[in-house]
């Protein structure tokens, strides 16, 4: 494996983070709070590792960027996937320690508080991070000068 193998396995990382999220809301709408739980937990390994995984990947090719050429409509829908995607992910990791550390500590009335807006700004992020990836480097990769 090489760092070029980066960008797959990190959509493929934002890929089973959303859908440990997924599962871990179904569960938590029945009231299955260990399935919760250790879906919910995953879904943290599995962003944990995406993470890794991105920062190894841009410290180590520093400058690196794919450029997206297609012009027309794919380039506004990328544009706006990417615009709304990059500052949801910065807000994002404060926000899961701030949804985690009550449930952690079984504060389960504040973690239901701030977890109503951490799931779905969670699942967006992982979303858009697999679309971003599809339109980068599947759909309209970047034509060769």
């Amino acid at each position: 494996m090489s760092l070029s193998h980066l960008p797959l396995i990190n959509a493929l990382l934002n890929a089973l983070s959303a859908l440990f999220i997924l599962a871990g809301w179904h569960y938590i709408r029945r009231r299955s709070y260990l399935e919760h739980a250790c879906c919910m937990i995953i879904a943290f390994i599995t962003s944990c590792l995406f993470l890794t995984c991105y920062l190894i990947y841009h410290f180590n090719i520093p400058g690196h960027h794919v450029p997206f050429t297609t012009p027309g409509w794919p380039r506004l829908i990328y544009f706006f996937i990417l615009f709304t995607h990059l500052p949801l992910a910065l807000i994002l990791v404060p926000l899961v320690v701030m949804t985690f550390t009550p449930a952690l500590q079984r504060r389960f009335d504040r973690h239901k508080k701030i977890a109503k807006w951490t799931l779905p700004i969670w699942l967006y992020v992982s979303m858009t991070g697999v679309l971003v990836y599809c339109m980068l480097y599947l759909l309209y990769p970047a034509r060769p000068s």
